[in-house]
């Protein structure tokens, strides 16, 4: 298993598991915590929740499933932009805590950008940290220009910037990974597989077939192949969760990743950072 580590020294599996969209279906409750739970058993230990997610109901989700295993876990959660202040964002912590069943987050993100001072964040996050309630925090959507105020905020020991990044979305390649890496700040990629419409597309599906993978596993494998990237790919079920654990061991070649370029070729463009 490819591993990350933090500035902090804290290492974490290269690949872990999003919950976007998870809890929002009860006949899928079952499947999604079996999912989580055989996932966690493969070594993906990382999980992606936030607030936001079904409206609060993925945290109780994500909380059932790593019910007497949450120190065998690394949970990662976020908060609204509007719940940035001081007053706010211990108030939204409590309540995820409630929701996970847990009395600390491992990495607390603010979700994007809102209108709260991010000095006034990065104390909020801090005053967290300090009564035991986080252990690290972070940021999610956050562009250069972004990351480069929250340094002039204080925010040194922002710990990763959670960001929209695939085969497809190759913009932040430009200026924004390069900022990140100079930094120590490994990135967190969410929607790995664009949410399964990229595993449609013919030149990755005739690049998994020659090298006796799935489309996905491929599209994963490549997110994660500069050492430090963390995928979080969402997986509903059991077996989904084995054929992505698969990719943390899958190794492209540099043909692979020439066909892969020739493909999906970065934009000639620096682009605004996008999100979904």
């Amino acid at each position: 298993m490819k591993m990350i580590r933090f500035a902090d020294g804290t290492t974490i599996a290269a690949l872990g598991q999003g919950s976007w969209m998870m809890a929002e279906d009860s006949g899928r409750r079952a499947a999604e915590i079996a999912a989580l739970r055989a996932g966690i058993d493969l070594g993906l230990t990382l999980i992606d929740t936030a607030e936001m997610y079904a409206d609060g109901e993925s945290e109780q989700l994500v909380g059932e499933a790593i019910s007497g295993i949450r120190d065998g876990v690394f949970l990662v959660g976020k908060a609204y932009p509007q719940n940035a202040s001081h007053a706010q964002l211990a108030r939204a912590c409590e309540a995820s805590l409630k929701r996970l069943g847990t009395d600390r987050i491992d990495l607390y993100l603010l979700h994007w950008r809102g209108n709260v001072p991010l000095d006034e964040t990065v104390d909020a996050m801090s005053r967290l940290m300090n009564a035991g309630k986080i252990l690290r925090w972070g940021v999610s959507n956050f562009d250069t220009e972004d990351m480069e105020e929250l340094m002039a905020a204080g925010g040194s020991a922002c710990a990763t910037n959670q960001i929209l990044y695939n085969l497809t979305r190759r913009g932040p390649e430009h200026d924004l990974l390069p900022w990140l890496a100079d930094h120590d700040i490994p990135i967190m990629a969410y929607s790995p597989v664009e949410q399964g419409r990229l595993l449609r597309h013919r030149l990755l599906v005739d690049v998994a077939a020659r090298i006796g993978a799935t489309p996905a596993q491929v599209a994963l494998a490549w997110t994660m192949r500069q050492g430090d990237v963390i995928a979080i790919p969402k997986a509903a079920s059991v077996a989904h969760v084995q054929e992505n654990r698969a990719a943390a061991d899958l190794d492209l070649s540099t043909d692979d990743l020439a066909a892969l370029d020739a493909a999906f070729p970065r934009p000639r463009d620096r682009l605004a950072l996008e999100m979904l």
